[in-house]
């Protein structure tokens, strides 16, 4: 039904319970003229006539109480989905669907949807985690988050850079040595990330120079789990390239040590999306606002160039004195 229709319906439905085609545009906010005009087209649309004018009073031809009769409980219920629809897009209230690859939920956005519940209860999130690339659209997504690249379509922000940091224990180090080249590798006993949803063990990538280059190495220990892959990793089983969020904290607790970091690769970002900046609802924008808040550029997630060099420099240098100390005391 055309709006035009629906106005001069609501026109007729006013007219006829105030009795009064005049008091009926003041209720709605309209000229007497446009309300006459909007009784008049209806009339013409229907090709009968609802209402008999005349300058003292208003009254209802039989048609038009018919009409009446017929319309009145649907303009009621219509009225009503639009003022609850009005009154769902202020509320911070309601369901919250947000998608999210597995590895980055709890350690980055679960604390945020934590908060966003604790401020408001009447909140009912519905968090779906994939791995997979999904359809936003079909999926009805209201906040989707993804590491990468973001999806066609969506409106989207870049939360920070998903840094691909080269990895082991001291203690792995000190057994195995520490590679110089992105060639020495090789050499080492390497984990692997097989992707969920290819099953394929992912290449291992870095930055040389203002290229990204991808290296294969055979895996000692595979997973499709990072939070098992850094497990092995701090296990001493293997050294791991592993991504900033889950490598800055072990980094900077001193029980993962960075290696080869002129070439951490920082060519893949962390995504917020969503599908309009018009016409959100209030729940939909107050949490988009929450983790722009708390996560774009929030550093406990990636280390900067500094830290990075610090902590292998660091970690150099207690190898040379442990090695001096023992040259010392075997001499």
């Amino acid at each position: 039904m055309a709006f035009n229709e629906l106005r001069a319906i609501a026109t007729f439905v006013k007219a006829a319970e105030l009795g009064s085609l005049r008091q009926a545009a003041v209720a709605q906010a309209i000229t007497p003229q446009a309300a006459s005009q909007a009784l008049a087209q209806l009339e013409s649309h229907l090709g009968v006539r609802l209402i008999h004018r005349t300058t003292r009073r208003l009254s209802l031809t039989e048609e038009g109480r018919r009409f009446l009769e017929a319309a009145q409980p649907g303009l009621s219920t219509l009225q009503r989905a639009l003022h609850g629809a009005r009154l769902g897009r202020e509320a911070i209230a309601g369901p919250l669907r947000i998608a999210a690859t597995r590895s980055l939920m709890l350690p980055v956005l679960w604390p945020v949807v934590d908060e966003f519940c604790r401020r408001h209860p009447e909140i009912e999130p519905d968090v779906q985690l994939d791995d997979r690339i999904g359809n936003w659209v079909e999926d009805r997504v209201d906040v989707g988050f993804r590491a990468g690249t973001p999806p066609d379509g969506a409106v989207s922000r870049r939360l920070f850079p998903l840094q691909l940091i080269v990895c082991a224990t001291p203690d792995y180090l000190a057994r195995h040595g520490t590679p110089q080249r992105i060639e020495d590798l090789a050499q080492h006993r390497c984990s692997g990330f097989r992707h969920p949803s290819t099953g394929k063990v992912m290449a291992w990538d870095f930055r040389v120079g203002d290229e990204i280059v991808s290296r294969e190495f055979a895996p000692v220990v595979c997973t499709n789990d990072v939070e098992l892959e850094a497990e092995a990793v701090l296990a001493g089983h293997a050294i791991g390239q592993l991504v900033g969020v889950t490598a800055a904290p072990l980094v900077r607790s001193g029980r993962l040590v960075p290696v080869l970091t002129q070439h951490v690769a920082e060519h893949l970002n962390l995504f917020l999306y969503y599908g309009s900046r018009v016409a959100q609802p209030a729940r939909v924008r107050a949490f988009i606002d929450l983790v722009v808040e708390r996560v774009a550029g929030n550093r406990a997630y990636f280390l900067a160039p500094h830290e990075l060099a610090a902590a292998e420099a660091g970690a150099r240098r207690r190898r040379g004195r442990r090695t001096a100390r023992v040259t010392t005391s075997g001499s």
